[in-house]
């Protein structure tokens, strides 16, 4: 997949450390402007993440308009208002479309090509990079980048040390390290004197302090509502599908709350509302109306017309009966007590899974240090950010892999705009 020895080649224009969506991008607009673009990555192949993404069929954008995206943005949204703007999820489609990959709408407006195939998406990327004459480097990792006279020294962890008027950090975060997302580029960003805010996991799942979720383990909760409130505030309050799982809760209303956690999950009240469409008067006359029809029957086997099955015995012990206890014989007041617990069952997060198992990562580059306009840091003319290194991140639903690729393309233009100029 090289294009040359680096040996052959004069000192590139713009030189990308890392070869995800964002670096990609990055180094095929910088081209597409111009710029002679060196692009090192160090795995084996492009694109390692992108092939995991979308559970393999990679969900390439979104197509919520501007305000739609930044609301699912919650840290930093602004930030990202310029690189959107200037690239967003037409673009996408459209560039994708160009370069021999369609794509197509699915349920939530997320986009993904046509063939469900991530790789295609990789391919169309590199075949665009070819075309435009980017030089690829693989098994190629960078141990330093520091800024020396007009431009840069790029040193090679296997050795030697390339030049270079501006360099573009696209090496990812450290979530799925499997991928080569190491945290290399947070190092990159503090020797040039960027701070680099605490970094977790977002999207990812939640664990729980009692043992009762793994009784349901593998049970999705479809159609209800996960609230959580830090005193007064709600912080998250959203509708979807959830999942049981061996160390507490996940599925995607779950990764979603992951997101705005505080660092003290104690601080969060979290809970889940099984009958969302009702209200607790509606709740409490179904209630009144199942017992009345079911009166000897046992309480699990009439929760089976309110919850899945294998839930129903979990849900009367959380509430303090026997699964076996017949209904007729239930007072009012705990009626209502299971009323409420199907309202508002209590979810005690006490952590998350390690940031490896995370979907993207939490924190990164100060984006105060970064210009939102061109992704330039502040501090060291002519080193650029772009993608998971910097401290923005999303919901699921493509709206990260458009942050890359939004991000990367700003980056890359305004790179070649700042390296030709010299």
């Amino acid at each position: 997949m090289n294009t040359g020895s680096m040996s052959e080649k004069t000192a590139p224009d713009v030189l990308v450390v890392g070869g995800g969506a964002a670096g990609m991008m990055a180094a095929l607009q910088a081209a597409w402007a111009g710029a002679r673009v060196l692009l090192l990555e160090k795995n084996e192949k492009l694109g390692k993440k992108i092939y995991i993404t979308g559970k393999g069929r990679c969900n390439v954008t979104n197509t919520a308009d501007v305000e739609a995206f930044m609301r699912e943005v919650p840290r930093n949204p602004r930030f990202l208002s310029a690189a959107v703007r200037q690239f967003g999820q037409e673009d996408v489609v459209s560039l994708l479309e160009m370069l021999g990959t369609p794509t197509k709408v699915e349920r939530g407006g997320r986009v993904f090509p046509v063939s469900d195939h991530a790789s295609d998406v990789t391919r169309a990327l590199h075949r665009g990079m070819t075309d435009a004459g980017v030089q690829v480097e693989l098994n190629t990792a960078v141990s330093q980048v520091r800024r020396e006279g007009e431009g840069f020294a790029v040193r090679l962890a296997q050795g030697g040390e390339l030049r270079a008027k501006c360099v573009i950090v696209a090496t990812g975060g450290i979530s799925y390290p499997s991928t080569g997302s190491t945290g290399d580029g947070y190092a990159f960003a503090k020797e040039n004197g960027h701070s680099v805010t605490p970094l977790r996991g977002a999207l990812v799942g939640l664990t729980i302090g009692e043992k009762w979720p793994q009784l349901l383990q593998g049970l999705s909760l479809k159609n209800v509502r996960v609230s959580a409130r830090i005193g007064k505030k709600k912080i998250f309050d959203e509708l979807g599908e959830m999942l049981f799982t061996h160390f507490g809760v996940s599925g995607p209303l779950i990764l979603t709350l992951s997101s705005h956690m505080p660092d003290d999950p104690a601080q969060a009240v979290v809970t889940l509302d099984m009958k969302p469409a009702l209200t607790p008067e509606q709740v409490d006359l179904r209630l009144q109306r199942e017992f009345a029809e079911n009166a000897r029957k046992q309480l699990s086997s009439v929760l089976l017309t309110l919850m899945p099955a294998r839930m129903g015995p979990v849900f009367a012990s959380l509430c303090g009966l026997s699964p076996e206890l017949p209904v007729g014989q239930i007072t009012r007041e705990q009626r209502h007590a299971l009323g409420a617990m199907l309202k508002a069952l209590p979810l005690h997060i006490d952590g998350a899974r390690p940031v490896e198992e995370a979907v993207v990562t939490r924190g990164g580059v100060n984006v105060l240090e970064v210009v939102p306009g061109s992704m330039m840091s502040k501090l060291t003319p002519g080193l650029f950010f772009a993608g998971e290194v910097l401290d923005v991140d999303a919901h699921t639903g493509g709206f990260n892999l458009q942050i890359a690729f939004s991000t990367g393309a700003l980056a890359g233009r305004k790179a070649a705009e700042f390296a030709l100029a010299l």
